[in-house]
């Protein structure tokens, strides 16, 4: 397997992975347009080039909750990642770790905070849902604040799932699902070594804990579906901070007013996401999103922007475009089911590599140097 660029990843990824994991990780909602746009726009975005300006000093580090990052990324909340490689949660982990970034731990990880937590140095971050289930949203604050998680990451845009067709269609959910899952395992003997026999317990493991009781795949769509919470409102975010006195961000913002609503409340910071198109097809991109919500709360709250990113050069047109960090789901996840906590590493090294040289041809010699001057213009 030859790996040059991020791109690669997600070709390495659909090779070893039985269908219903790549589509589950791959695919959007609907049609999946806001899919494509996020990935579309971002890249139409044109970086200004400037050259001559002694860029010897350049330093990818940034500041961020009191930690610092060894450059302007996180890793997002990826539910089932422990699915894609063997423990996958510890290995990205791991992986991000060794960099100096934040991993961020999803409600619905294969892994349990506690396996995860003391195989890192830095504190992960720990993703929340708002759900029906008051009683597993505190035990869950409460375990990840004993484990030493820094940072909560609320999300807020899925109230509902969103109607993702290529579930059905590749076996993840529909009839006969689990006999579907079962073959598509036989046909890729390397997952079904590594992960399928070796990755086990195949459970979700914050849930499972909560439980006493195993919750496996098969409880997976069934559970979330029957516990997100169509009723959340601002109320329940004063509910949480009862149990979490650290920094909060709250993940799926995509209209000025909502973040403006999210700096009254006093969130910490927010991120600019349409659930990688995962949710309501049809709304704006992140790129499209993030410039007047950035002049409407810049200075005021974090932001943090994810969707489309595929790469390093993406990640500086983001930075450009208002947001302070940016956080990758997909594009980490190729690597993992491509190569594990190896490839993650590497895909780490890749996108530090492509942030340095676009930093170096747009005369920006810090994180904070990345701004509006760094881009040409914004295609609408």
């Amino acid at each position: 397997m030859i790996i040059s660029s991020p791109n690669d990843y997600r070709a390495a990824a659909e090779r070893r992975l039985p269908p219903f994991l790549f589509h589950y990780i791959d695919g959007g909602a609907y049609a999946e347009h806001t899919l494509k746009r996020n990935i579309e726009d971002l890249s139409q975005i044109s970086l200004r080039q400037r050259v001559l300006n002694d860029m010897s000093q350049l330093s990818l580090e940034t500041q961020l909750f009191n930690e610092t990052l060894s450059m302007p990324v996180a890793l997002s909340p990826v539910g089932l990642t422990g699915m894609y490689a063997r423990r996958g949660e510890v290995q990205a982990a791991m992986a991000a770790d060794k960099k100096g970034i934040p991993f961020t731990m999803s409600t619905v990880s294969v892994c349990p905070i506690e396996e995860v937590a003391p195989k890192i140095n830095r504190p992960m971050w720990f993703q929340l849902y708002v759900l029906k289930d008051r009683g597993f949203m505190k035990n869950a604050l409460e375990r990840a604040k004993a484990a030493g998680c820094s940072t909560l990451v609320f999300t807020v845009d899925m109230p509902v799932p969103g109607a993702r067709y290529r579930d059905a269609h590749s076996g993840m959910s529909g009839k006969n699902a689990a006999m579907r899952r079962y073959l598509q395992s036989v046909m890729h003997p390397q997952w079904a070594w590594d992960v399928g026999i070796h990755g086990r317990p195949h459970d979700l493991g914050n849930i499972s804990t909560y439980l006493g009781k195993p919750t496996g795949l098969e409880d997976y769509i069934g559970w979330l579906g029957n516990n997100f919470d169509p009723s959340i409102s601002w109320r329940d975010l004063d509910w949480i901070r009862e149990y979490w006195d650290g920094p909060m961000v709250i993940k799926g913002i995509l209209d000025t007013e909502d973040a403006k609503d999210a700096v009254r409340f006093g969130a910490d910071g927010i991120v600019v996401s349409n659930h990688g198109g995962r949710q309501l097809d049809g709304v704006l991109s992140s790129a499209r999103a993030l410039p007047p919500i950035a002049d409407a709360v810049k200075g005021q709250i974090k932001i943090l922007a994810d969707s489309g990113i595929r790469n390093g050069l993406d990640i500086v047109r983001m930075l450009a475009l208002g947001a302070d960090v940016c956080m990758i789901g997909r594009v980490f996840i190729y690597a993992l089911a491509a190569a594990g906590g190896a490839g993650v590493t590497n895909l780490l090294e890749l996108l530090d590599k492509e942030i340095r040289v676009a930093m170096t041809l747009t005369g920006a010699q810090s994180i904070a140097d990345i701004n509006s001057d760094c881009l040409v213009k914004l295609n609408n």
